[in-house]
């Protein structure tokens, strides 16, 4: 027999079982489970069970996130909504407008831990790989039963290993890495797959880059995505958790169902152009691509490193387009603040909205008109996703978005810099 990958550890244990193979429908009790402002919309399923309440309503998280400060009277009536539902279940875990994204806060409060099972009513759930979890998205029905019962039965997904070697040279980040998986293998390459991530290169990536490779694997068509914890994975973690934890490994002769490099050696930046985010070419190669806008935000680019990597392209310049920073958390905008970021992307031209999702949801703070090109350090530039079926989205990372937003074109940064 050979040994276990991680999904087949992680899900046997979140699901009482000694061991499990691929293919195994178990039922798995996770550690946590969350919404956002999607959570009134799985409270009227909810109701419909017939539950008399949430059965583990300390297991609940509830973040108000995608359409904040509430842009319409509909998104405000939404957003009282969760706020009285969240009072009569006794959910503790509940942030408020201006908290930030569901994904970078609850990673900041540390409420989900290596080793341990997140399932979440959001496709980019596999963003908690970052930290060695297990993290799905799920639909609105299969919360509300999670709700009901406190578990959900899933198939042992198969496993794909990609391993990352070399090193990466100046201006290129975990973004690259994840944009060249996606052009290598395709928007359906890890579809309801296990995207387990190895080598070398994964202990030189900073702590705050290391989770857009697994954000991003929602966009490979993964099931969830895992990077090993390391030495800087507990130190992040030791001030902030309020348990134990027992991070999960896969064994060395565990079987995967497809292995694939990265040289990290001779990967440049790149740019995902529309529609769609396996679309992937060097940012070289690209020749006066005009932009209106230029975006810094979401779950997938919006921390502190995405708003210091764009401050030091800003820095002694002004933008040429509308420049949009949207910090994904309070923390990180107080980070920038404290550290004179935000005085360098303000002085340069740059518009500060308040942490949320934005115009990555097609909402507001952010919308493109018609015809409008945007460059940002999202995850996503299908047709019409920032709310414009016909203003067409660039997918770069931050370094590249910073410079595209100074020339008012899409440039690699050493234009820029130099």
């Amino acid at each position: 027999m050979t040994g276990y990958t991680f999904a087949e550890k992680v899900l046997a244990r979140a699901a009482g079982v000694s061991a499990a193979r691929v293919g195994d429908v178990l039922d798995v009790q996770p550690d946590l489970v969350f919404s956002h402002d999607n959570t009134a919309a799985i409270r009227r399923i909810f109701k419909e069970t017939g539950a008399p309440g949430i059965l583990h309503p300390d297991r609940v998280a509830v973040t108000l996130d995608h359409a904040v400060p509430a842009p319409t009277t509909t998104h405000a009536q939404n957003h009282a909504e969760i706020r009285q539902w969240v009072r009569e279940q006794g959910i503790r875990h509940f942030f408020e407008v201006g908290r930030g994204i569901c994904h970078q806060v609850i990673s900041e409060e540390a409420l989900i831990l290596p080793g341990e099972v997140i399932f979440g009513s959001d496709s980019h759930t596999t963003h908690f790989g970052w930290l060695g979890a297990f993290g799905m998205g799920v639909g609105r029905t299969e919360m509300a039963a999670l709700w009901a019962t406190g578990k959900l039965w899933i198939r042992v997904p198969e496993s794909m290993q990609v391993r990352l070697i070399g090193t990466r040279r100046a201006g290129v980040t975990a973004k690259d890495i994840a944009l060249r998986l996606l052009g290598d293998l395709g928007v359906s390459g890890g579809q309801y797959a296990s995207i387990e991530f190895t080598g070398d290169a994964l202990a030189d990536l900073p702590i705050d880059e290391r989770p857009v490779i697994p954000n991003m694997m929602a966009e490979f068509g993964a099931m969830n995505a895992y990077l090993p914890p390391d030495q800087t994975t507990f130190d992040f973690l030791e001030a902030k958790r309020s348990r134990d934890y027992t991070p999960l490994y896969p064994d060395a002769d565990a079987e995967y169902a497809l292995r694939h490099t990265i040289d990290l050696d001779a990967l440049e930046p790149l740019v995902a152009l529309p529609h769609l985010p396996d679309n992937v070419t060097p940012v070289s190669a690209l020749e006066d691509q005009r932009i209106e806008q230029a975006l810094i935000g979401t779950c997938t680019g919006g921390r502190y490193s995405d708003l210091a990597a764009a401050a030091e392209v800003l820095r002694g310049r002004h933008v040429a387009v509308r420049f949009i920073i949207i910090p994904a958390s309070s923390e990180v905008l107080l980070q920038a603040a404290r550290t004179g970021v935000l005085e360098t992307l303000i002085s340069a031209g740059a518009t500060i909205a308040t942490p949320g999702c934005g115009p990555c949801m097609g909402n507001h703070m952010g919308v493109p008109a018609s015809g409008e090109a945007t460059i940002m350090s999202g995850s996503r530039n299908f047709r019409g996703r920032m709310g414009t079926a016909d203003a067409p989205i660039y997918l770069a990372n931050p370094y590249v978005v910073a410079a595209s937003a100074v020339a008012g074109r899409i440039v690699n940064p050493e234009e820029v810099l130099a």
